[in-house]
């Protein structure tokens, strides 16, 4: 078997790269396992020198790396350099803290001396997926190897050559041979790593069921795991909303990465009294976004990553609008190469459709009336999932309350757009996962919290 990179604007492979043989996957591991046990007893201080490193090399090779996203799964070359940046926000954040982060915490007890040591726990297994190639491997990469642990990725298969890359990047910028490694395997193989002696960890980012399963692998070996899962976000308008403010924060999230986004703006939820006029403002704004090729700086989003997900994606809005959804802008898959589809706009959404209640990884509006305030948190909580929220209102004590208070989702945000940020924890809930990453705690997710206790 093979990973196929296919540039999803003409539908023609791009590279085949073959999967590795069992023989070859148990030397990688062994090789990992190797340069771990090196790499815990550097000085955390020395453990930071080639993750500056990286950073250096993401910004210097920004445009290459945009451009490799941009054939291998459409990325906008301008998003695809905003990822690389923060990429090397990322590194240089924990080659900043890590040290600060793993200071041993002193606690009184009748000891004459107690604390917490924080240590590694040897390699860790990241499963991540193709969205957004660099920074979801990079995100998790630069605190687990800060910590003092090695690291082995199985990237998603349509983009092999983000994933070889990101490999190179690091060895070159001077982490230890074996330390972090690329396998190019497949799924079943993806099961043999986690049942290895020398994988003491899995993190995974991806679909619940993708999740599901690796959880349940893990689990059957007491192995720790971090999952990073779908999500349905809700935005929250409330009647006191500045709805220009509202409408940009709306779109610009919905269309993050041509739609491609766990945390992107899924569901709107407005008051009847600002409907009609939002509603109308949306179609407008989302009618005037550049679709095309997304190697030419003068489009705003690509195309879908596969044909498969586009396909699934139009399947759902045509159930949704045959189940009552009012369509107002998009909604038909155009002809020609590639696996492009419009920006589309539903309203109408009720209960019992699929763009209530699934996940529309594409660009896909979906608009949800409500009579009030507390009907919308409602609906807005009648979700499996639980990422991220948002609230718009004038009164910024209110959404601060709600937020906090009444938005089930791991990061809930008032009077803009959710995003990851390395200084803030970042995960979900309920079927969105577990664990966290970025932050403090994302770092100590793979961290031996040790009792040291002196008589």
């Amino acid at each position: 078997m093979s990973h196929v990179a296919i540039n999803p604007s003409n539908g023609q492979t791009v590279a085949t790269h073959p999967e590795i043989d069992a023989k070859a996957l148990r030397a990688a591991i062994a090789a990992g396992h190797r340069a771990y046990q090196k790499w815990r007893k550097v000085p955390i201080a020395d453990r930071a020198v080639p993750l500056r490193a990286t950073a250096r090399l993401l910004r210097e090779r920004a445009d290459r790396y945009a451009v490799l996203m941009a054939t291998e799964m459409g990325k906008p070359l301008a998003q695809g350099r905003a990822e690389v940046e923060k990429c090397a926000w990322v590194c240089e954040y924990y080659a900043e803290h890590g040290e600060a982060f793993l200071a041993p915490e002193e606690v009184a007890t009748d000891a004459s001396r107690s604390y917490v040591a924080y240590r590694p726990i040897g390699l860790v297994f990241a499963v991540m997926p193709w969205n957004f190639p660099f920074w979801q491997v990079l995100r998790f990469a630069a605190p687990t190897l800060m910590g003092g642990n090695g690291a082995l990725l199985k990237h998603a298969p349509n983009v092999p050559g983000c994933a070889l890359a990101i490999a190179d990047l690091l060895r070159e910028a001077g982490f230890p041979e074996g330390l972090f490694q690329t396998l190019i395997i497949s799924v079943a193989q993806a099961k043999s790593v986690i049942r290895h002696r020398h994988v003491a960890a899995v993190t995974l980012t991806g679909s619940t069921a993708a999740g599901k399963a690796v959880a349940k692998e893990a689990g059957a070996r007491l192995k720790k795991c971090v999952l990073e899962l779908g999500g349905s976000d809700p935005y929250v308008i409330l009647a006191d909303a500045d709805l220009d403010a509202a409408i940009e924060a709306c779109v610009t999230s919905r269309l993050i990465n041509s739609g491609q986004s766990c945390i992107a703006a899924k569901r709107f939820l407005v008051v009847e009294p600002l409907r009609a006029e939002f509603e109308r403002r949306l179609v407008e704004r989302m009618a005037r976004v550049r679709t095309g090729d997304p190697l030419k700086e003068d489009f705003d989003i690509g195309p879908q990553a596969r044909a498969d997900l586009r396909d699934a994606l139009h399947d759902q809005v045509r159930r949704s609008v045959a189940a009552g959804a009012t369509l107002l802008l998009g909604g038909a898959v155009p002809s020609g190469p590639g696996f492009f589809y419009p920006p589309t706009v539903l309203t109408d959404v009720k209960k019992g459709m699929a763009a209530y209640s699934e996940e529309l990884f594409g660009p896909v509006a979906t608009v949800i009336p409500v009579k009030d305030a507390r009907a919308a948190l409602k609906i807005a909580n009648d979700t499996a999932y639980g990422l991220g929220a948002a609230i718009f209102t004038a009164d910024v004590g209110r959404g601060e309350t709600i937020a906090r208070d009444e938005l089930e989702a791991g990061a809930c945000f008032v009077n803009t757009f959710v995003r990851s940020d390395p200084r803030l924890p970042f995960g979900g809930i309920k079927e969105s996962g577990y664990g966290r990453e970025l932050a403090r705690h994302g770092m100590l997710e793979f961290q031996n919290a040790k009792t040291v206790y002196v008589k």
